[in-house]
């Protein structure tokens, strides 16, 4: 068996968007040991094909050489191949340090040196999946979607655990890392939550991180008693379950919209400053709401973390009922499977996509 050195990216989304990679490997017989952040580390363990996991104790952007230094040393010996998936300097030097034999990634940060076979970079924003996938080259099934999995014990032990009945609540992440350009207004998601509250009583727990706890708690102050605030309350993998566990989830462009979407939740997905055609919910029972072709605003998509006009049209035009109604349908769908549907065959965005 062909023991495989993983170094993770940093970025929820960006992680869960590796699983089918990492599916790929292992069907192919090889054993996974994934080398995370601490932050993103939890999404592995959703991971039925990753053997272990190994917490990096490196402070954010920082080299931390002797760091490095001190973890490869424990790891020389034990593996054969190595597969970088960010494109830093930083992340190639841990196997090179450990001396793998073969390490694998991107061109990208001057780390020539570093690995010794080099994928070139794809032209434009390729969607992540793809790009991942790229590293197992031909095995690689561009159609696979990524997948996370939990008992059904720990979903239900974990709603109970936060006073919630599994399928009785709906989840919001209604924060972004990236800056409000990605953010659907406080006012629209407290809007959605009174409707969805006042139509049959479930509760919506407002899902993010400690520095999100502010945004959550003003949207519950307005939005009454519809809420339960456990941003930044709850660890990484209890907030996975929560979502998995839930009647669906609304949210922005973000990591939690694609650990919803791995778990074939029911989801509305609103985007703003940036594009699903490269980073869109892998998920049959996803709806996309990106009103470029409707608003026919020629800054869409900016990629920026702010708007750099201040008008912010291409998130306060999607309005909460449109959201609401998206959400209802896709809960209510029967027969709905988990299927992804390729980025290059979502057409028609800007309406309510599958």
């Amino acid at each position: 068996m062909t023991r495989a050195l993983v170094v993770a990216p940093q970025w929820i989304g960006d992680a869960v968007m590796a699983e089918p990679l990492l599916a790929t490997l292992a069907e192919r017989g090889e054993r996974l040991t994934v080398a995370a952040l601490p932050w993103v580390a939890p999404v592995f363990q959703a991971m039925p094909e990753v053997a272990e996991t190994i917490d990096l104790p490196f402070a954010h952007g920082r080299l931390d050489w002797a760091a490095r230094r001190r973890i490869a040393a424990t790891l020389r010996g034990r593996f054969d191949v190595a597969y970088v998936l960010p494109n830093s300097i930083k992340s190639a030097l841990l196997p090179w340090l450990a001396r793998v034999p073969l390490r694998v990634g991107h061109r990208g940060e001057g780390r020539f040196l570093l690995l010794n076979r080099r994928l070139p970079n794809p032209v434009g924003r390729s969607p992540m999946v793809a790009f991942y996938g790229a590293i197992a080259g031909a095995s690689f099934d561009r159609s696979r979607r990524p997948r996370l999995h939990l008992d059904d014990a720990v979903l239900v032990a974990t709603a109970a655990a936060h006073g919630l009945e599994r399928g009785r609540y709906w989840t919001f992440a209604p924060g972004a890392e990236y800056g409000p350009a990605k953010r659907w207004p406080a006012t629209h998601y407290a809007a959605l939550a009174r409707s969805l509250h006042h139509a049959d009583g479930a509760p919506v727990a407002l899902l993010g991180s400690p520095g999100e706890a502010a945004l959550c708690a003003e949207i519950a102050a307005e939005a009454g008693d519809a809420c339960r605030v456990l941003a930044g309350r709850t660890s990484l993998l209890d907030a996975m379950a929560l979502i998995a566990a839930s009647r669906g989830l609304a949210s922005n462009d973000s990591g939690l919209m694609h650990v919803a979407a791995a778990f074939g939740v029911p989801q509305v997905a609103v985007f703003g400053s940036t594009s699903p055609t490269h980073t869109p919910p892998l998920n049959a029972r996803a709806r996309v709401l990106w009103l470029k072709e409707e608003l026919q605003l020629d800054c869409m998509p900016c990629f920026d973390r702010t708007c750099r006009f201040g008008h912010y049209l291409c998130l306060t035009s999607v309005t909460p009922e449109r959201v609401e109604s998206a959400l209802r349908q896709t809960a209510s769908a029967s027969g709905a499977t988990t299927s992804p549907t390729p980025p290059s065959r979502r057409e028609g965005l800007g309406r309510e996509q599958p």
